[in-house]
């Protein structure tokens, strides 16, 4: 689909009354210099020259039309158009599938197929801003200028493209464009198109969904071949799982979690606010996805420097200590008046000793940093003379930049970089990041976008099923063993006969109802951990009678050093996905999960498994032995081909706990919950 006659008309015709009279005069004041109709048979029968009857009045063709009128008749205006050879529209009405009625979606059907295949964005949406050839089907205000090279946005959202294009972060813009509902031109075609442009730093994005998640891989696979970083902003992190009732691994894994997983498998830098996704754009505009972690942030404040430690704890950036021989230079220029840490307090000592400035930069600007980050907020210049604070930036940006070193300026508080200042930093190929807390993110997110296109990882989808029966514990743990999984010892017997099961297989043991009904056995009171003798076995079995008549005799495990859950849900979009967390009672509790696309591999896994809180447990906490994380790691991998040998037969899967127990002594799974569709067969048993 070629969209550059919509999005870089020649020659445009704009249907309407006041909405389309507020797009003519903002595409004037843009500097569009081509042919402009206006069509509107009431005002041309009134005898007002600028307007047309219809568009045969013309003469020709528009690359691009507006078309702001009534749905009904926006309709037949499109259809018409489309016959008529345009290149291109904007269907700016409402009404349409988006109100879920009849009456909206048989109006889409005849918008569709009236137009045959002619691109239009729409309906239901506010155009678009083309900066760089200064055009626009825009029907509000338009507050920027041409640029030569920026960002391309696309918004599923009217105000929030609105609201972007009027940020105040010195966003160098290159697009603007509303979606709309998407009935001919997506988001995807129109993310391929702006990566296709040269002038195309990086891409925005705005999303409250995604209409098909294959074509939405496949596309950022191309614009990431192509150069472009992506950073997005969808909603719905609060959206509840579908299974939530049913698993803790569904609780733990609804769609975000799997949509957050996909961002980091493709390198997408994920934001939360418009104000982190304004940062990020701006970094990877200037100096694109970083090549590491390894950042250094300076500064002449204590408390600035206070506070970014603090911001940066849990933030992925590696905020290294100065190297010894890079301290060694710095030595040199303050002594022992400073502290060489990192951040780092140059205090004020060389503010207007620029020579030492001038050295102090180039020592760090050797040192081995994907970053340098000088934390400075700049006065008001209209009520002061910022002179000696732009001297210092200057400065700072001259030496780092003959150093071939990547380097920043970043505000404590966002309006401390006035706007001049920032149009400097960005002429000098810097960047001027706004805000402590956006900033930082703005690195983490940079950095976590190269660190994914370096890996480069594919995305395998797995197929779950919806049609899937819930095993027995004992019947589900059985069709795991043969995969590898390792399982306690046990015996299937009738309730009344649990303490002889019980002496035969040794104690201390744990006595589990046996019921495929029972998905959560324990808050059901089908659960006895640790009875010593057959009388106890016997005499927790009676207590849960009521539940089945066959318990599950089990073997206790003694020596567990950390409990972890590992599962597997299915996404309605993605397919099967891995989630690992850490395990027990409290897990739906402490809400700590990983949720992993396929296919994964040792090193992801152990990256998972350290960013659970569950972790020092692992490493072997205050003295206590470590647990067998190697033979962890083999049981995740054995479950994750375990998933693609049963590709379109699992609903669910819960093991929960996992214990982990010291290394050398392996992992068992004590729990297993599995919705499995056994009329299907397995791969690899066909």
């Amino acid at each position: 689909m070629d969209l550059t006659p919509l999005l870089s008309p020649k020659s445009i015709a704009f249907y309407g009354g006041k909405w389309a009279d507020i797009a003519v005069d903002q595409c004037r004041r843009l500097g569009f210099q081509g042919p402009i109709w206006r069509i509107n048979p009431r005002r041309a029968a009134d005898g007002d020259p600028e307007f047309l009857s219809t568009i045969d009045d013309a003469g020709d063709i528009p690359d691009a039309a507006f078309v702001a009128v009534s749905r009904e008749a926006a309709v037949s205006v499109s259809g018409a158009l489309s016959q008529k050879g345009v290149g291109g529209m904007v269907c700016f009405a409402s009404g349409f599938d988006e109100t879920r009625t009849e009456e909206g979606i048989a109006l889409s059907e005849r918008l569709d197929a009236e137009t045959g295949e002619t691109p239009f964005l729409g309906p239901n949406c506010y155009g678009f801003i083309n900066y760089f050839d200064t055009v626009s089907l825009w029907p509000d205000e338009i507050v920027r200028q041409k640029v030569e090279r920026g960002v391309g946005f696309i918004s599923q959202s009217g105000t929030i493209a609105i609201t972007m294009a009027h940020n105040q972060r010195s966003l160098p813009l290159g697009y603007v464009v509303s979606a709309g509902n998407q009935a001919r031109v997506s988001v995807d075609d129109l993310m391929l198109h702006m990566a296709q442009d040269d002038r195309v730093t990086a891409i925005g994005l705005y999303l409250e969904g995604v209409k098909d998640p294959d074509r939405f891989i496949e596309t950022v696979q191309k614009v990431r071949a192509l150069g472009k970083p992506i950073a997005l902003i969808k909603t719905g992190r609060t959206e509840a799982s579908a299974q939530a009732a049913l698993t803790h691994t569904g609780s733990l894994s609804g769609s975000d979690a799997v949509f957050d997983a996909l961002c980091q498998r493709l390198g997408i830098a994920r934001c939360n606010t418009l104000s982190q996704l304004c940062e990020t754009l701006k970094l990877l505009h200037q100096v694109g996805p970083l090549s590491g972690n390894k950042v250094l942030v300076l500064g002449s404040s204590g408390g600035d420097m206070a506070i970014t430690t603090d911001l940066a704890d849990g933030i992925a950036l590696d905020l290294a200590q100065i190297p010894p021989a890079t301290e060694t230079a710095l030595r040199d220029i303050y002594g022992d008046r400073v502290v060489y840490s990192n951040p780092f307090d140059m205090h004020i000592y060389s503010w207007y000793d620029h020579d030492a400035m001038a050295r102090q930069i180039r020592a760090l600007s050797a040192a081995d940093y994907d970053a340098l980050v000088y934390v400075l907020d700049t006065p008001d210049p209209v009520n002061s003379d910022p002179s000696a604070f732009v001297a210092a930036i200057d400065l700072f940006l001259r030496e780092t930049k003959a150093a071939g070193q990547v380097a920043c300026m970043m505000s404590s508080l966002p309006e401390l970089t006035p706007k001049p200042v920032r149009e400097r930093i960005l002429a000098a190929g810097s960047t001027p990041l706004q805000g402590l807390p956006e900033g930082l993110f703005a690195l983490e997110a940079a950095a976590s976008v190269g660190a994914a296109w370096k890996a480069g990882k594919p995305i395998e989808r797995i197929n779950g099923s919806e049609t899937g029966t819930i095993l027995s514990e004992s019947d589900g743990k059985k069709l795991l063993a043969g995969h590898g999984l390792p399982i306690p010892r046990s015996t299937v017997c009738e309730t009344n006969k649990a303490g002889v099961a019980a002496a035969a297989l040794g104690f201390p043991v744990v006595v589990k109802a046996l019921s495929a009904a029972l998905a959560h056995k324990t808050e059901a009171g089908g659960v006895a951990l640790g009875p010593r003798s057959a009388e106890e076995a016997q005499a927790a079995a009676d207590t849960m009678a009521h539940l089945s008549d066959h318990v599950l005799v089990e073997e206790m495990i003694t020596d567990g050093v950390a409990e972890v859950l590992v599962g597997l849900t299915c996404d309605a979009q993605f397919g099967l996905t891995l989630v690992v967390g850490s395990g027990g009672t409290m897990t739906e509790v402490y809400s700590d999960a990983q949720t992993c696309l396929f296919p994964v591999d040792r090193q992801e896994i152990r990256s998972v498994l350290e960013r659970l809180t569950v972790w020092p447990l692992l490493e072997g906490f205050r003295g206590k032995p470590a647990g067998d994380v190697d033979a962890l790691i083999d049981t995740i991998l054995g479950l994750a081909a375990f998933a693609k040998a049963n590709d379109g037969r699992i609903s669910d899967l819960d093991i929960n706990p996992l214990i982990v127990r010291p290394a050398g002594k392996g992992v068992v799974a004590v729990d297993v919950l599995l919705k499995i569709d056994s009329d299907k067969t397995a791969k690899d048993q066909r």
